[in-house]
């Protein structure tokens, strides 16, 4: 049986800037672009000693059947329950400034959120899940939203308890030193 490199999953609705938030972690370039739906299936970017997985998005894409987005969240689906005994970590990758108000429309019609299930599916399966709170420089009052995060997902506020689970991020202006660390330290404590 071959070594097999572990690996951390960046997973998120489509359009929340996964691809360039691991463009900004690893100064790989990898394919970005405006459009949701430029990653199609699992992108493997080997990094230092750990493998990244750029997951495709799920959700709303435009242009886009719902079978194929169904399609799409079955795979990343699969993919994770596959893949999980090989998984260090999940960064959840959610837009900072929707986040509130997606799962709030989802809630009202009765539906539990794509992300919230999201999140509950990866703590099922034992995968530490770090959400990156991302276009944070785009948030009015900060700790108002992360606490609406932290609230939607469980966790009660103020976030600033959850240091070690929510991390606020800006991917294109490169602010991800804070991601950057809290993945050092947790890699470092599952060696």
């Amino acid at each position: 049986m071959k070594n097999v490199m572990k690996e951390i999953v960046f997973v998120g609705r489509s359009n929340v800037g996964k691809s360039t938030l691991i463009r900004a972690l690893t100064g790989k370039k990898i394919p970005v672009g405006k459009l949701p739906g430029v990653t199609r299936k699992p992108l493997k970017i080997p990094y230092q000693n750990i493998q990244i997985t750029d997951m495709p998005g799920f959700g709303f894409m435009s242009g886009a059947s719902e079978e194929s987005m169904e399609a799409i969240k079955d795979n990343i689906v699969h993919y994770i329950e596959d893949n999980a005994s090989n998984i260090a970590l999940a960064v959840m990758v959610v837009n900072s400034g929707s986040f509130a108000e997606i799962v709030d429309r989802w809630a009202g019609r009765n539906e539990i959120p794509v992300e919230v299930e999201l999140y509950e599916f990866l703590q099922e399966l034992n995968i530490d899940v770090i959400v990156a709170a991302n276009k944070i420089d785009k948030a009015g009052n900060v700790d108002e939203t992360l606490d609406g995060i932290a609230e939607r997902l469980g966790m009660m506020p103020p976030w600033k308890q959850w240091l070690d689970k929510i991390v606020p991020v800006s991917a294109k202006k490169g602010n991800v030193r804070g991601l950057k660390e809290l993945i050092q330290k947790k890699l470092e404590g599952k060696k």
